[in-house]
């Protein structure tokens, strides 16, 4: 299977680790990934501002880069659900590459069907489903299924663990107010498990919840799943 990394703006401009570990991952597995070079933005900023032609001008180069794979995957569940859901309407003929792109738990789980992958970390986790993981990929318990197979892990349930971060791209910037004490909440969940590490599957989410901890003090630092599944106790995240 010839399979290509999506790494996505955000990871590629703030979080290169991210993309690194699921190279690390894959390979591990068994699996080789392709980073193409020629690959940009998902346009999912570009169509929820209102600039629709743009996002078009980019769903169309994505299906030119990513054409050739058998298989895509990506560390953001939020870009996935973009491509999935919203490609194939702005330009119809890339509903083919469209239904092949992943998610990382779907790839591991649904594609190549492996929960265990060999991690080890040894630290108290808590598990956030994001937005977009939880209800446009519907991606499930998928994530939970491979964080529970990870040796060492104290996994702890997130009170309220559906609410929203308040994130949600420009929301954050338009209803500012709101969006804070969306966080605030979020934080205190992730507080009361007193959990080392806050895990999820896109790092726009765990950014915003991020700066919240941080700012409050709490000790708690942000992970992406890819990381977690990635440590090994011969190389540990």
């Amino acid at each position: 299977m010839r399979v290509a990394l999506f790494l996505t703006c955000v990871n590629d401009t703030m979080y290169p680790e991210t993309g690194k570990a699921m190279v690390r991952l894959l390979r591990r597995l068994g699996h080789d990934v392709e980073f193409p070079a020629g690959q940009t933005c998902c346009g999912q900023m570009h169509l929820n501002t209102g600039y629709r032609r743009q996002a078009r001008h980019l769903v169309k180069g994505f299906a030119e880069t990513f054409g050739p794979y058998d298989a895509v995957v990506t560390p953001s569940a939020s870009c996935a659900a973009m491509i999935r859901d919203w490609h194939p309407r702005l330009a119809p003929r890339t509903a083919g590459i469209a239904s092949r792109v992943h998610e990382l738990s779907e790839f591991l789980v649904d594609v190549l069907g492996v929960t265990d992958v060999g991690a080890y970390y040894p630290h108290r986790v808590t598990y956030h489903p994001t937005c977009h993981s939880l209800r446009m990929l519907r991606v499930g318990d998928r994530p939970l299924r491979l964080l529970r197979e990870v040796r060492g892990i104290d996994l702890a349930e997130l009170p309220d663990a559906a609410e929203c971060c308040g994130f949600g791209g420009t929301f954050a910037l338009k209803n500012s107010e709101v969006s804070a004490a969306m966080c605030a909440d979020k934080v205190t969940a992730v507080r009361s498990t007193g959990a080392e590490t806050l895990c999820a599957a896109d790092n726009s989410c765990l950014m915003h919840i991020g700066g919240a901890l941080s700012r409050t003090r709490s000790g708690v630092r942000t992970v992406h799943l890819a990381e977690i599944l990635a440590s090994t106790e011969e190389d540990p995240s």
